[in-house]
């Protein structure tokens, strides 16, 4: 192969699906595809679930293997930081690599020069300040991240206390108490996952878990209690919670100290873009980017870094769930294609950019409980719950945004009927044709 490659920046499962449409879609140039990590690319949604439980190993969360990837002739750079972009050279400056010792002050790092470039870093998660002096304070982010987390709560009767009360942190407050340990789940918010389902089926899930004997309580964290070794005795509420919810009166400071062994830290997460300090590109809440998922010439964006203009939303919108992940890497890699073929680029096969204008989907299991969501449902103005059976926690809520309703999610629905949702919205829809054929959608089976 000869000329400039393409650099994919994050071998995440954005950045998979993107260098496989591009060798589907033609490219025959060099490929690279960039990660931080030293492990081959894999799916980030077992680590909450199957994998904290015990139930997967980590071989089975490989989107690809080694052979399945040598089709692809990839030029493979794992255990790798991107540490710049220059937009308007297409240049990535990378920084270190598996094998490679850490660079010497002064040396210079290596400069890619590329034919065109897709971001597909994904986000970061959030800490807090002192966790990362304190033995037993974790966050789930990465492959690394989840199997330190499941060795630390190898056995039973271990005292979590999981900050956070997001899908994250829902996820695991139900693995954990599924493994046997002492559950306290704390958030900001009174109701679980209300920013993602809304207040009402936020509140049944909130039954769900108190049933299961998590206990709930909201606060804000003011710090961590460590033993003379450094490791995690407690975690320090500066409010929220009471003594009879499990915790102590912290001597001196009047809020609640919380007994643990184990903290997870599930308070949300930001955009991996600190490395993209070029002006020209806008990185407010991720990586800006059109319609085309094109954040500047030759460069886009894929998976939860990207923010780009949603063509039936009308609005910049950025999604953290992985079905969006892989359909954008695939649009980013054809868009990116269509633009080289313009610019006479050997190796791109000619073709039409088209707008990326996904059904936005996320799920979530917890328990027995599945979530499944289609639409934008973060933001809405207007939602609308209607509980089909409360003991088996069934339910359908519709989310509306300036007289439109633009999202719906079902709790508990066989999938003939969740299926039948996703029509509802596909599109926005005034709201009262969409609670009808939701109506109608939830009235049998």
């Amino acid at each position: 192969m000869t000329g400039l490659p393409i650099a994919i920046v994050g071998a995440s499962a954005a950045g998979l699906a993107a260098a496989e449409a591009l060798r589907r879609s033609g490219w025959t140039g060099p490929l690279t595809l960039i990660g931080d990590e030293p492990h081959l690319p894999y799916d980030r949604p077992p680590l909450s679930k199957q994998l904290l439980h015990g139930q997967w190993e980590p071989e089975r969360l490989l989107l690809r293997t080694e052979e399945q990837l040598a089709p692809l002739a990839l030029d493979l750079r794992l255990g790798t930081r991107a540490t710049g972009l220059d937009a308007a050279t297409r240049t990535v400056t990378l920084d270190g690599g598996m094998g490679v010792p850490p660079l010497e002050r002064g040396r210079e790092r290596e400069r890619l020069a590329c034919a065109g470039v897709i971001v597909a870093t994904g986000v970061a998660a959030r800490t807090l300040p002192g966790a990362h002096r304190t033995a037993g304070v974790h966050t789930l982010r990465t492959l690394d991240d989840a199997l330190a987390l499941r060795a630390r709560l190898t056995g039973t009767g271990h005292r979590l206390v999981i900050v956070g009360n997001g899908v994250l942190g829902c996820e695991a407050a139900a693995v954990a108490r599924e493994l046997g340990h002492d559950v306290t789940l704390v958030g900001v918010d009174p109701i679980p996952m209300a920013a993602a389902v809304g207040p009402e089926v936020g509140e049944l899930l909130a039954e769900e878990h108190r049933a299961r004997g998590v206990r709930l309580l909201t606060g804000v964290v003011d710090g961590f209690e460590a033993d003379a070794e450094g490791v995690v005795t407690g975690v320090r509420l500066a409010d929220g919670g009471t003594p009879g919810n499990g915790g102590v009166v912290a001597g001196g400071g009047g809020g609640t100290l919380l007994p643990a062994d184990t903290v997870l830290l599930a308070i949300g997460s930001t955009p991996a873009v600190g490395w993209l300090a070029d002006p020209a590109l806008d990185t407010s809440d991720g990586l800006r980017c059109d319609a085309y998922c094109a954040a500047a010439p030759g460069i886009y964006a894929a998976g939860d870094v990207a923010r780009w203009d949603h063509p039936v939303h009308g609005r910049p919108l950025r999604f953290e769930h992985r079905m969006n992940a892989s359909e954008q890497g695939m649009a980013a890699a054809r868009n990116l294609l269509a633009e080289l073929a313009t610019e006479g680029v050997a190796g791109a096969a000619p073709q039409e950019r088209r707008p990326f204008a996904p059904v936005p989907y996320f799920w979530s299991d917890q328990y027995t409980v599945k979530v499944q969501a289609y639409g934008p449902t973060a933001g809405a103005d207007r939602v609308e719950t209607t509980v089909l059976d409360r003991d088996r926690r069934r339910t359908v809520a519709l989310f509306g945004r300036a007289g439109q309703a633009v999202g719906v999610l079902a709790t508990g629905l066989p999938p003939r009927q969740v299926r039948a949702l996703r029509a509802v919205i596909a599109t926005p829809v005034a709201w009262e044709e969409a609670r009808e054929r939701i109506a109608a959608a939830t009235a049998t089976g």
